[in-house]
């Protein structure tokens, strides 16, 4: 019989993490870490796969979303205080070290903890985010941008303008956001597209629109993309999103000064030793690492990377899940063959 999925709440005097688990409990851990915005719902195709394979899998709600603690502080979620979080679970789950999985801004907070506790670590694997020494911020991006799809006349920051749209019009992004957060979440949860490549991102028009789609003050009404969603999916997504709102997961885009001088206080130079797995997303426009140098720091800071392209865009877990399962699996069972379960 199938390992069930069942929620779980740590609560400490710092902080509250709702997460889903699956998997005999003792088993080799995974802890897969969702990014903006999202919830441990995100990791629904991984963990009961992993857990037939005999490992015990945890996805948190990350700081701001789901069940876990919000706040309303910009600066708590800077990225140092995630990584505490989910050590503090490790702990909580009786578990010396992981192996760590994380997409979107979950990458940063992975990336972090192997860079700041690498003994905590089996190994780490991120989807989409590569790895910058100097962390996931304006400084260790903007100098890798295509300047031939994103001439800087038009688009300053390239890809990444919707970052500084966070910073320069917060209440505005979120109040699009909220405005109807179904119509939010089926807009923003779609699948990728072969054509779309050597296209600028819409990410790279927010600015220049005044915001999110095309500047409107809501999300516009499109169809549930059901090769990303299923309708239990976006009512899970809507419900969570509506009772907490868009400021705690806009936030996080808040930080890159704080995240900065986080990073630079890493181990070992911020050079990870570890085994490590990078998923590409082939059609990911915004995190461009299949045609321009965005990878590159991450290659040279990985002594033990492995690669693999998935053809997915962004949401590429919920996409594409059997490639995301079948590229893991594989990276686990050649990497690290002594965490495999006996």
């Amino acid at each position: 019989m199938p390992f069930p999925v069942t929620e779980h709440t740590l609560k400490t005097d710092r902080h509250t993490t709702g997460y889903l688990a699956c998997g005999a409990p003792g088993a080799p851990l995974l802890i897969f870490v969702h990014g903006w915005p999202e919830l441990s719902l995100s990791w629904r195709h991984q963990l009961p796969v992993f857990a037939e394979l005999g490992f015990r899998c945890v996805a948190p709600d990350m700081r701001g979303y789901g069940r876990s603690s919000t706040y309303d502080r910009h600066d708590a979620y800077a990225l140092e205080h995630s990584a505490a979080d989910l050590i503090a679970l490790a702990d909580h789950l009786g578990a010396e070290k992981a192996v760590w999985i994380g997409h979107d801004w979950g990458s940063p907070v992975v990336w972090g903890i192997a860079s700041h506790r690498p003994e905590r670590c089996h190994g780490v694997a991120n989807l989409c985010v590569p790895y910058f020494g100097k962390g996931f911020g304006p400084a260790s991006i903007f100098d890798l941008i295509d300047r031939d799809l994103y001439p800087a006349d038009k688009f300053p920051a390239g890809q990444w303008e919707y970052q500084l749209f966070y910073r320069e019009n917060f209440a505005r992004a979120q109040s699009v956001f909220e405005a109807n957060v179904r119509d939010t979440v089926k807009a923003l949860f779609r699948k990728g597209s072969a054509a779309a490549i050597g296209q600028p991102s819409r990410t790279a028009l927010v600015r220049n629109d005044g915001g999110w789609f095309g500047g409107a003050d809501r999300a516009p009404d499109v169809p549930v993309d059901s090769d990303v969603l299923t309708e239990a999916d976006l009512a899970a997504y809507t419900a969570a999103l509506t009772r907490n709102g868009f400021f705690g997961p806009n936030a996080w885009y808040m930080n890159h000064e704080a995240n900065a001088a986080w990073s630079a206080a890493a181990v070992n130079d911020g050079r990870l030793d570890m085994p490590v797995l990078f998923l590409h997303g082939a059609y990911d426009t915004t995190c461009d690492t299949m045609h321009s140098r965005l990878a590159e720091p991450m290659r040279r800071d990985c002594s033990d990377l492995t690669e693999f392209t998935v053809e997915s865009g962004h949401w590429m877990a919920q996409e594409k899940p059997v490639a995301v399962n079948a590229a893991l699996a594989r990276w686990l069972a050649v990497k690290l063959p002594g965490v495999w379960p006996a």
